[in-house]
């Protein structure tokens, strides 16, 4: 059968026994889009039909809609589907622009900015995404890309059907990034699977939160579908990279099977992420300790936790993975927690993604990518205009503004009722700091947890470790036999670990200083040619969403630049200064109104000045705008000298 997605007929006409039990689950609001693209009747777009504004993050799978309204929209899409697949056109195949911004505000809901509908009309493959393609003859171009997890690999890609030779330099034994090497109990995603996905390459996902194993396995299966594992060398620890200005390369040290190599290419690509680096508390008696102590992304593989004493020192999002998941197992669970989390509830985080859901997907016209979109709307930049500091509202210190403040109450009441009779953990558990100034998380058990009597949340820092014990900063002692350090990562060291010496020998980490890294749409620095950085700063998504979304974004755009190299016969790029720190005093400006410079709160996302290292402070379709084409404008270009291929 061919993808029906975007509008092919299958080879045979679909069962109608088979199409009925399916459209039983299908979300309303995406399933009456399908049906007025089948069959183009308006009246699936008006009351009663029209679907109501979701609260919270759930998928609202019945749009708000009666059920006897629900019901009249399935029947009617059986009814086109059937006419569709049995060879009828569909009446509205590809939306017109004004047609197609009406259609994703309908299904929401809500208004939806006249910008996605650019956007969404590529991301729904309603056109085709452009592929920048290498000339057939000119100079010659080769690239090396640092890591093969979530965005290295979709810059192999890119970079092989753009025609551009490249090697991916990997440390670990196998693709997946951050995936791969978090093994610990719980690990999963808080981006609904369909979304935390590539555009490109669908998958019939187990769950509506991916966890760890079916994401590993996700990009690995992406690889081999692609062919690009031959490209790949694996468990080659990069140690630096130096610029030659009169060769117009870049030469990259590494350490393979134990000895010194070395790569040549003239394009540079890092896709090391920011959560590969562990931060370790330097904790006093941390060596003297008895029993393990591990930070969370280190979890031993022989680990038995039955019957133990265990402390987790955190309660960000990988302690919240932890805590449900070992709660049931040990003898005694003993959370020091420095901050509250804002956490959200959410229905699907363990459900599985039924056959009947995986069906629709396969077999029925735009519905995935109706239903993506929706996802893609709700946890990306649907709540932006709720992070932005309003300077005359009168509870600054609580919230943002009057919406922000009916996220507190919402919120608020949800910790209150996850946790009734039990003031002592509701005290304990809401923050003081307004929703979203840290990502917000979603409930994966975790309230449940804190109520079990083995299990104790204990807000005052740890101090030390002793023997057998934890000590704290208010003088007390916990017994404990297994410390878990769910303590983050040194998120504002880009490229931490690799020494890069750009032109003139000039040290990129000199350059940026203490955690203050700064990069030209994230992406390029002045004083470092043919550099390029995925997961750069200020590319975060601080409110939620997919970064999936953002790598392919950079990808595009590094990939558009060197084809752009090629045809006019360049050989070294560099972004132009002044229009880095332009780039960089608005981003500072942007922030400074957003929720991530509120004072109540301490962030990775900021560093010992005050400045939002990390994050995008923008919406994620203001950044697609941003990387969707090159102005050459932008950067200096030097003139092609003697050629030579990737070694």
């Amino acid at each position: 059968m061919s993808d029906p997605g975007n509008g092919d007929v299958p080879l045979r006409p679909l069962d109608r026994d088979r199409l009925q039990r399916a459209v039983a689950a299908a979300n309303i609001p995406a399933l009456a889009m399908v049906l007025f693209q089948l069959g183009g009747d308006r009246r699936w777009l008006e009351d009663p039909y029209r679907p109501t504004r979701a609260r919270g993050l759930g998928p609202n799978d019945s749009g708000g809609l009666p059920e006897e309204i629900g019901a009249e929209v399935r029947a009617a899409a059986v009814e086109a589907i059937v006419a569709w697949s049995e060879g009828d056109e569909a009446a509205v195949p590809v939306p017109e622009p004004r047609l197609l911004r009406e259609l994703l505000s309908i299904c929401m809901g809500e208004e939806v900015p006249e910008e996605y509908e650019r956007l969404m009309r590529e991301e729904m493959g309603f056109v085709a995404e452009p592929t920048p393609t290498a000339p057939e003859d000119g100079p010659e171009l080769s690239a090396i890309v640092i890591g093969a997890g979530i965005s290295g690999v979709v810059a192999a890609l890119r970079l092989r059907e753009a025609g551009i030779p490249f090697v991916v330099l990997e440390r670990n034994q196998d693709v997946g990034g951050v995936w791969l090497t978090n093994t610990y109990p719980g690990a999963g995603v808080d981006t609904p699977s369909y979304l935390y996905s590539y555009s490109f390459f669908h998958r019939a996902w187990e769950t509506h939160f991916g966890k760890r194993d079916e994401v590993v396995g996700y990009v690995g299966d992406m690889v081999e579908h692609f062919d690009l594992r031959a490209d790949i060398r694996f468990e080659v620890e990069v140690e630096s990279a130096s610029y030659d200005e009169e060769a117009q390369r870049w030469t990259v040290v590494a350490e393979e099977d134990g000895r010194e190599a070395t790569f040549s290419a003239e394009i540079l690509i890092t896709a090391v992420g920011i959560f590969s680096q562990p931060s370790i508390p330097d904790l006093p008696g941390i060596d003297r300790f008895e029993g393990p102590v591990f930070h969370s992304s280190e979890w031993p593989e022989d680990l038995d936790l039955s019957g133990k004493r265990v402390a987790v020192v955190g309660a960000g999002a990988s302690a919240m993975q932890i805590v449900p998941a070992i709660a049931d197992q040990v003898e005694s669970l003993t959370v020091f927690q420095r901050s509250p989390q804002w956490i959200a509830p959410n229905d699907e985080y363990f459900s599985p993604v039924s056959e009947e859901v995986h069906w629709l997907m396969e077999n029925v016209p735009f519905y995935r990518a109706w239903y993506r979109f929706r996802l893609a709307w709700t946890f990306n930049d649907r709540v932006q205009p709720s992070l932005v500091i309003d300077p005359e509202w009168e509870h600054p210190e609580r919230s943002l503004n009057a919406v922000n403040d009916a996220h507190r109450r919402y919120f608020t009441r949800y910790v209150e009722e996850q946790l009734e009779g039990h003031p002592d953990l509701i005290e304990k558990s809401v923050p003081t700091y307004p929703p979203f100034g840290k990502r917000m998380l979603l409930d994966n058990g975790w309230f449940e947890s804190l109520k079990r009597p083995n299990v104790e949340l204990v807000t005052a820092g740890v101090a030390s470790l002793s023997g057998g014990a934890v000590q704290t900063d208010a003088g007390e002692s916990f017994d404990a036999d297994v410390v878990i350090l769910c303590t983050g990562f040194q998120a504002r060291n880009f490229l931490g670990s690799i020494a890069i010496e750009g032109r003139g020998g000039r040290s990129l980490h000199e350059a940026w200083g203490e955690e203050d890294a700064t990069a030209y749409l994230g992406m390029t620095v002045p004083g470092f040619p043919n550099l390029f950085i995925i997961y750069g700063p200020n590319t975060g998504l601080g409110a939620g969403g997919s970064y999936i979304f953002v790598a392919e974004c950079d990808a595009r755009y590094i990939v558009s630049l060197m084809v752009e190299m090629l045809e006019r016969g360049r050989g070294a790029v560099e972004c132009r200064r002044d229009v880095h720190d332009r780039w960089v005093e608005e981003v500072d400006a942007a922030h400074a109104e957003m929720v991530w410079s509120h004072p109540g709160m301490s962030t990775y996302y900021r560093n010992a000045a005050g400045r939002i290292v990390t994050n995008l402070p923008w919406r994620v379709v203001d950044y697609w705008t941003m990387t969707r084409h090159v102005d050459l404008d932008d950067y200096e270009f030097e003139p092609a000298r003697a050629p030579e291929r990737l070694s």
